[in-house]
């Protein structure tokens, strides 16, 4: 089977088009700003300025015809309704006019699944790291569960607002990891760790007081906000390995791209001789692919959707799937 997948959760719109297991296209767009963060009407305007383009480009890039293709999938949720409803109404609009089935699938599901595909990992904990998300995920006992989770903003929004503060723009992930790269002195930071859950709010208010002060150097800021909240999300990630007894971890989700991030990771999996596994940046960050490769998934394990069961949902939880 074939099939095209539509993200749009936030400020990327992709189309990618899987073939059995192989992913045959993969075109993206993503809205940007020189300063400032993501306005979530905006974002959606680059989604339907997009939208038509991308789907004519992963078609040539696929090399077939929209006629060829046997199943609609798009990211149903979570994310921001906005952007959410540009890639609902593409998918659905491409339902009717091709006379295809159509499937809605939970983006962060998708994170995991097109990780797990992609690198052969067996049976890993997925450390989850994205702009409003932020989840170590396990499949157990049946289903997908969060194990741990941050307890207010996910680490690319953190990540994006502490940039912000500093008058980069957005997406501010890759500024952040560019400007750590120069620091080279540690500043004592809060460490909120709670159980298998992680704080940021709190750092973040720190770390933009300390800026304020004028006394640090924004590099060494930006070096020390990546090692500290970076250790946060691998003592819960190290701390749920042992809680389900599995050995493999996978890193998915935009923050995932980070160097600092991997190599930290592969330094704790060393040292307990579990597994590390990362996919290609392009599916770390938000892409159609894996939204292909999980309704593919999703409809030969039987899920079907009329038009009218496809309703967006910003707020569907991980483990609600």
């Amino acid at each position: 089977m074939i099939c095209l997948g539509i993200e749009s959760t936030a400020h990327t719109f992709g189309v990618g088009i899987v073939k059995g297991k192989k992913v045959i296209a993969n075109a993206k767009s993503s809205y940007s700003t020189e300063s400032g963060g993501i306005i979530p009407a905006n974002a959606a305007e680059h989604h339907v300025n997009a939208c038509a383009d991308l789907i004519t480009k992963a078609a040539d890039q696929a090399g077939i015809n929209l006629k060829d293709i046997d199943l609609i999938a798009f990211s149903q949720g979570p994310g921001i309704g906005h952007c959410l409803r540009i890639g609902a109404m593409s998918a659905r609009a491409l339902s009717c006019f091709l006379e295809k089935p159509i499937v809605g699938v939970n983006h962060c599901v998708a994170h995991l699944e097109i990780g797990k595909m992609l690198t052969g990992a067996k049976d890993p904990v997925l450390l989850y790291v994205s702009g409003a998300n932020t989840q170590v995920i396990a499949f157990d006992n049946g289903k997908y569960r969060i194990f741990g989770e941050t307890l207010d903003i996910g680490i690319g929004n953190f990540l994006d607002s502490f940039a912000r503060h500093i008058g980069l723009g957005f997406p501010g992930g890759p500024k952040i990891e560019a400007l750590a790269k120069k620091g080279k002195k540690y500043i004592d930071l809060p460490y909120c760790v709670k159980g298998m859950d992680v704080s940021l709010g709190g750092i973040l208010t720190n770390v933009k007081q300390k800026h304020n002060s004028g006394n640090y150097a924004k590099e060494d800021l930006a070096y020390s906000v990546q090692e500290t909240v970076f250790s946060m999300l691998l003592e819960v990630s190290e701390r749920a390995l042992f809680h389900c007894s599995k050995k493999e971890l996978l890193l998915g989700g935009g923050v995932a791209c980070n160097t600092r991030l991997k190599q930290m990771s592969m330094e704790m999996c060393r040292a307990n001789t579990f597994k590390c596994f990362f996919v290609d940046n392009e599916y770390n960050v938000d892409n159609g692919a894996m939204i292909a490769w999980l309704g593919l998934k999703k409809f030969k394990e039987g899920k079907k959707q009329k038009i009218e069961d496809t309703s967006i949902r910003p707020y569907w939880r991980t483990d609600e799937d």
